[in-house]
Protein backbone atom coordinates (compact mmCIF):
# COMPACT_ATOMS: atom_id res chain seq x y z
CA UNK A 1 0.00 0.00 0.00
CA UNK A 2 2.75 2.55 0.80
CA UNK A 3 4.32 1.86 -2.59
CA UNK A 4 0.97 2.21 -4.34
CA UNK A 5 0.34 5.49 -2.52
CA UNK A 6 3.71 6.85 -3.61
CA UNK A 7 3.06 5.88 -7.22
CA UNK A 8 -0.37 7.52 -7.13
CA UNK A 9 1.10 10.69 -5.63
CA UNK A 10 3.84 10.77 -8.27
CA UNK A 11 1.31 10.21 -11.05
CA UNK A 12 -0.87 13.05 -9.74
CA UNK A 13 2.18 15.30 -9.44
CA UNK A 14 3.22 14.54 -13.02
CA UNK A 15 -0.23 15.29 -14.37
CA UNK A 16 -0.40 18.55 -12.42
CA UNK A 17 3.04 19.60 -13.73
CA UNK A 18 1.96 18.94 -17.31
CA UNK A 19 -1.20 21.02 -16.90
CA UNK A 20 0.71 23.82 -15.15
CA UNK A 21 3.34 24.06 -17.89
CA UNK A 22 0.80 23.69 -20.68
CA UNK A 23 -1.34 26.45 -19.22
CA UNK A 24 1.58 28.86 -19.17
CA UNK A 25 2.61 28.03 -22.73
CA UNK A 26 -0.93 28.09 -24.13
CA UNK A 27 -1.50 31.49 -22.50
CA UNK A 28 1.78 32.91 -23.78
CA UNK A 29 2.14 31.36 -27.24
CA UNK A 30 -1.30 30.03 -28.07
CA UNK A 31 -2.36 26.46 -28.84
CA UNK A 32 -0.99 26.22 -32.39
CA UNK A 33 2.47 27.54 -31.49
CA UNK A 34 2.90 25.29 -28.44
CA UNK A 35 4.59 21.93 -29.07
CA UNK A 36 4.39 18.79 -26.99
CA UNK A 37 8.20 18.83 -26.84
CA UNK A 38 8.09 22.23 -25.13
CA UNK A 39 5.47 21.01 -22.66
CA UNK A 40 7.29 17.84 -21.60
CA UNK A 41 10.57 19.73 -21.42
CA UNK A 42 9.05 22.34 -19.14
CA UNK A 43 7.41 19.69 -16.96
CA UNK A 44 10.63 17.62 -16.95
CA UNK A 45 8.88 14.42 -17.96
CA UNK A 46 8.94 12.15 -20.99
CA UNK A 47 6.42 12.07 -23.79
CA UNK A 48 5.48 8.62 -22.55
CA UNK A 49 4.44 10.18 -19.25
CA UNK A 50 2.34 12.74 -21.11
CA UNK A 51 0.58 10.07 -23.17
CA UNK A 52 -0.06 8.10 -19.99
CA UNK A 53 -2.33 10.93 -18.80
CA UNK A 54 -3.53 12.51 -22.05
CA UNK A 55 -4.31 11.21 -25.52
CA UNK A 56 -2.60 14.22 -27.08
CA UNK A 57 -2.28 18.00 -27.13
CA UNK A 58 -5.99 18.61 -27.59
CA UNK A 59 -6.88 16.52 -24.52
CA UNK A 60 -4.26 18.39 -22.51
CA UNK A 61 -5.68 21.71 -23.72
CA UNK A 62 -9.14 20.62 -22.61
CA UNK A 63 -7.84 19.99 -19.08
CA UNK A 64 -6.22 23.43 -19.06
CA UNK A 65 -9.42 25.01 -20.40
CA UNK A 66 -11.51 23.31 -17.71
CA UNK A 67 -9.19 24.50 -14.95
CA UNK A 68 -9.12 28.11 -16.16
CA UNK A 69 -12.90 28.16 -16.48
CA UNK A 70 -13.40 26.55 -13.05
CA UNK A 71 -11.03 28.96 -11.31
CA UNK A 72 -12.71 31.92 -13.00
CA UNK A 73 -16.15 30.63 -12.05
CA UNK A 74 -15.09 30.30 -8.42
CA UNK A 75 -13.88 33.91 -8.39
CA UNK A 76 -17.23 35.12 -9.70
CA UNK A 77 -19.06 32.89 -7.24
CA UNK A 78 -17.04 34.37 -4.36
CA UNK A 79 -18.08 37.85 -5.44
CA UNK A 80 -21.73 36.78 -5.56
CA UNK A 81 -21.59 35.20 -2.12
CA UNK A 82 -20.25 38.44 -0.64
CA UNK A 83 -23.55 40.26 -1.27
CA UNK A 84 -27.07 39.64 0.01
CA UNK A 85 -28.78 42.54 -1.77
CA UNK A 86 -29.88 41.15 -5.17
CA UNK A 87 -28.94 44.26 -7.15
CA UNK A 88 -25.51 44.61 -5.57
CA UNK A 89 -25.04 40.86 -6.03
CA UNK A 90 -25.73 41.20 -9.75
CA UNK A 91 -23.39 44.18 -10.14
CA UNK A 92 -20.57 42.54 -8.19
CA UNK A 93 -20.93 39.37 -10.22
CA UNK A 94 -20.88 41.39 -13.44
CA UNK A 95 -17.75 43.30 -12.42
CA UNK A 96 -15.98 40.12 -11.40
CA UNK A 97 -16.87 38.55 -14.74
CA UNK A 98 -15.57 41.58 -16.64
CA UNK A 99 -12.31 41.44 -14.69
CA UNK A 100 -11.89 37.79 -15.65
CA UNK A 101 -12.46 38.28 -19.38
CA UNK A 102 -9.83 41.05 -19.47
CA UNK A 103 -7.08 38.73 -18.19
CA UNK A 104 -4.57 37.68 -20.86
CA UNK A 105 -4.69 34.01 -19.80
CA UNK A 106 -8.49 33.83 -20.06
CA UNK A 107 -8.60 35.79 -23.29
CA UNK A 108 -6.09 33.53 -25.04
CA UNK A 109 -7.13 30.11 -23.72
CA UNK A 110 -10.89 30.45 -23.34
CA UNK A 111 -12.00 33.13 -25.80
CA UNK A 112 -9.44 32.91 -28.60
CA UNK A 113 -8.37 29.25 -28.73
CA UNK A 114 -11.24 27.51 -26.92
CA UNK A 115 -13.87 27.44 -29.68
CA UNK A 116 -11.37 26.50 -32.41
CA UNK A 117 -9.67 23.70 -30.46
CA UNK A 118 -12.69 22.18 -28.72
CA UNK A 119 -15.27 22.82 -31.40
CA UNK A 120 -18.37 24.95 -30.85
CA UNK A 121 -20.54 22.28 -29.18
CA UNK A 122 -17.85 21.13 -26.76
CA UNK A 123 -16.87 24.71 -26.02
CA UNK A 124 -20.46 25.64 -25.10
CA UNK A 125 -20.83 22.54 -22.93
CA UNK A 126 -17.71 23.43 -20.95
CA UNK A 127 -18.73 27.07 -20.65
CA UNK A 128 -22.21 26.19 -19.38
CA UNK A 129 -20.83 23.63 -16.94
CA UNK A 130 -18.58 26.21 -15.29
CA UNK A 131 -20.48 29.51 -15.46
CA UNK A 132 -24.18 28.89 -16.04
CA UNK A 133 -24.87 28.23 -12.34
CA UNK A 134 -23.59 31.73 -11.52
CA UNK A 135 -25.96 33.24 -14.07
CA UNK A 136 -28.89 31.29 -12.59
CA UNK A 137 -28.01 32.59 -9.13
CA UNK A 138 -27.98 36.21 -10.34
CA UNK A 139 -31.25 35.86 -12.26
CA UNK A 140 -32.97 34.04 -9.40
CA UNK A 141 -31.92 36.71 -6.89
CA UNK A 142 -33.13 39.63 -9.01
CA UNK A 143 -36.43 38.06 -10.08
CA UNK A 144 -37.18 36.84 -6.55
CA UNK A 145 -36.88 40.46 -5.40
CA UNK A 146 -40.24 41.07 -7.04
CA UNK A 147 -43.63 39.55 -6.29
CA UNK A 148 -43.62 37.62 -9.55
CA UNK A 149 -44.52 33.95 -9.38
CA UNK A 150 -42.30 32.33 -12.00
CA UNK A 151 -41.92 28.60 -12.36
CA UNK A 152 -38.52 26.94 -12.78
CA UNK A 153 -38.89 26.64 -16.55
CA UNK A 154 -39.43 30.38 -16.89
CA UNK A 155 -36.50 31.10 -14.59
CA UNK A 156 -34.29 28.88 -16.75
CA UNK A 157 -35.51 30.73 -19.85
CA UNK A 158 -34.52 34.09 -18.37
CA UNK A 159 -31.17 32.60 -17.30
CA UNK A 160 -30.37 31.25 -20.76
CA UNK A 161 -31.18 34.58 -22.40
CA UNK A 162 -28.97 36.41 -19.90
CA UNK A 163 -26.25 33.76 -20.25
CA UNK A 164 -26.18 34.26 -24.00
CA UNK A 165 -25.95 38.03 -23.56
CA UNK A 166 -23.12 37.72 -21.03
CA UNK A 167 -21.18 35.28 -23.23
CA UNK A 168 -21.44 37.66 -26.17
CA UNK A 169 -20.50 40.64 -24.00
CA UNK A 170 -17.52 38.77 -22.57
CA UNK A 171 -16.25 37.91 -26.03
CA UNK A 172 -16.63 41.53 -27.17
CA UNK A 173 -14.55 42.71 -24.20
CA UNK A 174 -11.89 40.00 -24.57
CA UNK A 175 -11.36 40.72 -28.26
CA UNK A 176 -11.59 44.51 -28.08
CA UNK A 177 -8.63 46.73 -28.92
CA UNK A 178 -9.28 48.50 -25.59
CA UNK A 179 -10.72 45.86 -23.21
CA UNK A 180 -11.07 48.31 -20.31
CA UNK A 181 -13.19 50.73 -22.32
CA UNK A 182 -15.26 47.84 -23.69
CA UNK A 183 -15.79 46.52 -20.16
CA UNK A 184 -17.02 49.92 -18.99
CA UNK A 185 -19.53 50.04 -21.84
CA UNK A 186 -20.81 46.56 -21.02
CA UNK A 187 -21.12 47.43 -17.32
CA UNK A 188 -23.08 50.59 -18.12
CA UNK A 189 -25.39 48.79 -20.57
CA UNK A 190 -26.18 45.84 -18.31
CA UNK A 191 -26.39 48.13 -15.29
CA UNK A 192 -29.02 50.13 -17.17
CA UNK A 193 -31.05 46.98 -17.85
CA UNK A 194 -30.78 45.88 -14.22
CA UNK A 195 -31.94 49.32 -13.11
CA UNK A 196 -35.00 48.85 -15.31
CA UNK A 197 -35.85 45.54 -13.66
CA UNK A 198 -35.27 47.07 -10.21
CA UNK A 199 -37.64 49.90 -11.09
CA UNK A 200 -40.35 47.41 -12.07
CA UNK A 201 -39.89 45.62 -8.75
CA UNK A 202 -40.03 48.82 -6.69
CA UNK A 203 -43.17 49.98 -8.50
CA UNK A 204 -44.82 46.61 -8.00
CA UNK A 205 -45.53 46.24 -11.72
CA UNK A 206 -46.76 42.80 -12.68
CA UNK A 207 -45.29 40.78 -15.52
CA UNK A 208 -47.53 39.95 -18.49
CA UNK A 209 -49.82 37.03 -17.72
CA UNK A 210 -48.22 35.03 -20.51
CA UNK A 211 -45.11 34.77 -18.29
CA UNK A 212 -47.18 32.92 -15.71
CA UNK A 213 -48.62 30.50 -18.25
CA UNK A 214 -46.97 30.63 -21.69
CA UNK A 215 -49.85 28.63 -23.21
CA UNK A 216 -52.31 31.45 -22.50
CA UNK A 217 -51.00 33.45 -25.43
CA UNK A 218 -51.91 30.62 -27.82
CA UNK A 219 -55.32 29.81 -26.32
CA UNK A 220 -58.24 30.02 -28.80
CA UNK A 221 -60.70 32.85 -28.37
CA UNK A 222 -64.03 32.19 -26.65
CA UNK A 223 -66.76 31.41 -29.17
CA UNK A 224 -69.14 33.72 -27.27
CA UNK A 225 -66.72 36.60 -27.84
CA UNK A 226 -66.73 36.13 -31.59
CA UNK A 227 -68.41 38.81 -33.66
CA UNK A 228 -71.87 37.91 -35.05
CA UNK A 229 -72.05 36.94 -38.70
Amino acid sequence: MPGASRRAAYSASTKRALVDVAEGLFAEKGYAATSLDAIVSGARVTKGALYHHFSGKQALFESVFERVELESSKRIQKALRAEKDPWLKALRGLRSFLEVVQEARYRRIVIQDGPAVLGYERYREQEERSTFANIVEIVRATLDAGSWQLDEDMLQTFSRIFFGAMSSAGESVATATDPEAAARRVEHAIGFLLAGVQSLVEQGIEMPSAFDDPTDADAPEDDDAAEPE
